[in-house]
């Protein structure tokens, strides 16, 4: 099992989560929390040596391993932690990080559900189910002097262009006239300026003609 990577971080997509890290010629593919990778863009870490700690997932129904990988042994801990909880499994839990630990251990030490339901694909059962599972059991991450992301940056102007374009096509060739498509498509984002790429945009779209 793998439980640490010591390598050269040879690419980080800014259109996905997996990132491949070259340890000694080998290059492994590594699922990255949205915290984490956006810490090593912080830092501007493609390209340079990267140390990270990896929760290795596999399992009958996923026998194709799954490497998600932290830079802190505490962040990697606090996820195995969150895991536990009912209906939060690995995948979700990975897909849902996008704000620091200490961010989320102290929403859950509060009982802030308002905050936990800001986590994508976290509803307020499951968030409610959070804090009665994990409240008082994750101070300690509370506290962790971490980068302490509270709040997903807004997709740059040139990007949203490009994403903006993408799903309109997508759009017209599920049979939606251009106009409309692209009516709804800059709606959505007027109301959800951090979606990041474009399955989350047509997520959004779908979820607007849902509650019409």
């Amino acid at each position: 099992m793998i439980a640490h990577l010591s390598g050269t971080l040879l690419r980080l997509p800014k259109d996905s989560l997996k990132a491949l890290v070259d340890v000694n010629g080998l290059g492994y593919e590594v699922l990255l929390p949205f915290f984490v990778k956006r810490a090593l863009e912080d830092e501007a870490l493609e390209g340079q040596h990267v140390e990270l700690e990896i929760y290795y997932y596999v399992t009958e129904r996923h026998p194709v391993p799954i490497l998600i990988g932290f830079n802190r042994e505490h962040e990697k801990t606090f996820f195995e932690r969150l895991i536990g909880v009912e209906d939060v499994g690995p995948s979700k839990a990975a897909n849902a990080l996008v704000f620091s630990v200490s961010t989320i251990a102290r929403a859950i030490e509060e009982g802030d559900v308002a905050l936990l339901k800001k986590l994508p694909g976290i509803g307020e059962r499951t968030a409610n189910k959070m804090v009665a599972t994990l409240q008082g059991k994750v101070a300690e991450w509370a506290l962790l002097q971490d980068e302490q992301y509270d709040s997903v940056p807004s997709v740059p102007r040139e990007d949203r262009s490009e994403i903006t374009d993408a799903v309109v096509e997508a759009l017209v060739g599920l049979g939606y006239r251009r106009p409309d498509a692209r009516l709804k498509v800059e709606a959505v984002l007027e109301r959800s300026p951090r979606v990041r790429d474009e399955q989350e945009l047509i997520r959004e779209v779908f979820r607007s003609e849902r509650g019409r």
